[in-house]
């Protein structure tokens, strides 16, 4: 299992979001969460300000990050919704900031077509939507419509009633496939070209503890789908739950499910912790370097 696979026909070598390329098979991009939100798991509240926002995100590229995925509302469990306009109030700001000042790849983290449209025009050239295009039907054809990267993410929280819903609807892997080809298809009809997307197996939305750990273990499976992985583990509740340890405390953990990650083919990893992950991607990359497996940071 050990080992980047080899990439099925057709898999596209390059990811486009915007005007940016990320070569795939190189090296292992580090996507770097900015939440402008005051409720966050983690860093709620940290960062409210267009300034303190810009200030991070320009600390994060300089500890490694290639891409700064921006959110405006929590999505943690039991999190309270909020409007597009309140999403839009936060984000935009940030966003313009960013792209005026740093000018580095944006992604917008939402599920909502509105606020992902303003995000693109503002700045942004990804659109992160934990609910892969299968809940917000305009979202694939806003990806299509300004050519932006797209994360579909695979969400059981969707076709389960409960975070804590036991696993008895079939394997785990075989529904994240199920569910991101179906999101695939989706993306499809809207005419979202292959390059434009990447798949998440998300970590931690509705899948039990036990089941976030069987997903990381086979996450090579992930690559007969023909896209780029994203794995966003980052001091994720699974986590705690091996080691005991609250939100905040979460880095370690989140360092070895990351190299897991790589040596199963992961391409994107979404964290908080960009600098100490970057040491660790940089090092994961070496060994599959070492092994023959193509990954080594350029």
């Amino acid at each position: 299992m050990a080992g980047r696979p080899t990439t099925p026909r057709g898999t596209p070598r390059l990811f486009r979001a915007g005007g940016f390329e990320f070569p795939l098979g190189r090296r292992t991009y580090v996507m770097g969460i900015l939440n402008v939100t005051p409720d966050s798991f983690s860093d709620g509240g940290c960062y409210l300000t267009p300034e303190q926002a810009v200030d991070h995100a320009r600390q994060m590229l300089a500890d490694g990050a290639d891409i700064i995925d921006v959110g405006g509302e929590s999505t943690r469990p039991g999190y309270e919704p909020v409007s597009a306009e309140i999403e839009m109030s936060r984000v935009l700001p940030v966003i313009r900031k960013i792209h005026q000042e740093l000018g580095c790849p944006i992604s917008i983290d939402t599920y909502k077509s509105d606020v992902a449209e303003a995000a693109v025009l503002a700045g942004a050239c990804i659109i992160n939507d934990i609910n892969g295009l299968q809940v917000d039907s305009a979202m694939a054809d806003v990806a299509a419509r300004y050519r932006s990267g797209v994360i579909l993410m695979h969400n059981a929280r969707i076709y389960r009633n409960s975070d804590s819903a036991p696993p008895s609807d079939g394997d785990i892997i075989d529904n994240v496939k199920a569910f991101l080809r179906k999101s695939i298809r989706l993306a499809e009809r809207a005419g979202v070209q292959s390059e434009n997307m990447m798949v998440d197996p998300g970590v931690g939305f509705g899948e039990t503890a036990a089941e976030s750990l069987v997903v990381i273990a086979r996450l090579d499976e992930l690559q007969e789908l023909g896209l780029p992985v994203l794995l966003g583990p980052s001091r994720k509740r699974f986590i705690g739950h091996v080691l005991g340890q609250t939100a905040t405390s979460r880095l370690i953990g989140t360092c070895a499910a990351v190299a897991m990650g790589v040596s199963r083919g992961v391409d994107f990893v979404r964290v908080h912790d960009t600098m100490e992950i970057a040491e660790t991607i940089l090092m994961a990359d070496a060994i599959e370097e070492a092994g023959g497996n193509g990954r080594w940071r350029t």
